[in-house]
């Protein structure tokens, strides 16, 4: 199939900083691309991809201090996409529901995958005025407060099988909590848990402009523990011995995460997770077989009495099987193929082994 993949501007594809976005759009894109089809990304100009790219602008947004108005290059981008439209077999988008207006006017099929939280009150209105244009939930839960949309599937997140790997010879020793430090993700209760647990707790997050003071009015106070050690944000080349050293990843969450990719970076590694019951949770964590899902701190120090009753190999091959990049590829396309035959759009322009 020829396909576009539209990514947002933000970051670049895969991000040089925090993206959690434009890392999946990257691992999809390099997934189809090894499946045989031909796939054009549109994404920022310091973009690295073995698909075609088409700069939509020079470079990641976030990067371009002469940028004010981010809207503006998105609009751009949306053009831009709309004038070629027609060379694709199915328009792939990350953009939320921006490409709505403009594309439901278009003869191509496409979808949007919804990579954020959906319960937000203003969100209902944009959903029922675009009752038909398709969308991809990146979980079940996730969708729960637009049943009005036009759900298109559910698809998964996944990693490339190399990127994140089992170190062998490390012996785990700490705990684990890995990804941003925010209210939500409530760093000040995997410290409780490593505290009542009597393991030592590494901190591997960084800290965003925009909860600089949470994180020096909550979080730093605690870090001067002495089961706790503060890492601050590592790279994707040092997860992988980050992650085996540890004896479970902690993701003590107190709000719907609509995935939440640490969990399957941990199953990467063998690592499990103890993870509370919020969310998509329940759909990445199998109870008793990657990690435990739980209640509340105290459901979460009984669960690390019976972390060592798991099998690191068994978690790594659960996660090649349900949460690998190729696995995820799959299952968009078979997306792309039935949106293709809802719309009466024949797939002919169809690349070798595609």
């Amino acid at each position: 199939m020829r396909i576009a993949q539209i990514a947002p501007l933000y970051e670049a594809v895969p991000p040089k900083l925090y993206g959690g976005t434009e890392r999946v759009v990257s691992y999809l894109t390099e997934a189809l691309v090894e499946l045989g089809h031909d796939v054009t990304l549109f994404a920022s100009g310091d973009s690295v991809t073995s698909a075609r790219l088409e700069a939509a602008w020079p470079r990641a947004l976030r990067l371009d201090p002469s940028i004010r108005d981010s809207m503006a290059p998105h609009m751009r981008l949306l053009e831009q996409v709309a004038r070629v439209a027609h060379e694709f077999d199915v328009l792939h988008f990350h953009l939320d529901y921006l490409p709505f207006p403009l594309m439901s006017r278009l003869d191509t099929p496409y979808v949007t995958t919804l990579h954020g939280r959906l319960d937000l009150p203003e969100l209902q209105p944009v959903f029922d005025a675009f009752p038909d244009a398709p969308v991809v939930s990146i979980s079940n839960n996730q969708r729960k407060p637009l049943p009005q949309a036009a759900w298109a599937g559910t698809v998964y997140h996944g990693l490339p099988d190399t990127l994140l790997t089992p170190q062998p010879g490390v012996k785990p020793e700490y705990l684990a909590f890995l990804g941003r430090i925010c209210p939500e993700k409530r760093v000040d209760t995997a410290i409780r848990i490593a505290a009542q647990s009597g393991l030592p707790l590494k901190i591997a997050a960084k800290v965003d402009k925009a909860d600089a003071d949470y994180f020096k009015e909550v979080i730093e106070p605690l870090l001067g523990e002495a089961h706790v050690e503060f890492i601050g944000e590592i790279n994707e080349a040092q997860k992988p011995a980050f992650l085996s050293g540890a004896k479970a990843l902690l993701f003590p969450i107190d709000w719907p995460e609509p995935f939440g990719l640490v969990m399957i970076e941990a199953m990467a590694c063998g690592t499990p997770v103890v993870a509370f019951n919020r969310g998509s949770v329940p759909e990445v964590i199998e109870d008793g077989v990657t990690g435990f899902i739980v209640e509340d701190v105290q459901g979460a120090v009984g669960a690390l009495h019976r972390i060592d009753t798991l099998s690191r190999t068994a978690i790594r091959q659960r996660f090649d099987t349900r949460f690998s990049s190729k696995a995820m590829a799959q299952r968009y396309v078979e997306t792309y193929e039935s949106l293709c035959a809802a719309t009466k759009q024949p797939v002919l322009r169809r690349v070798a082994g595609a």
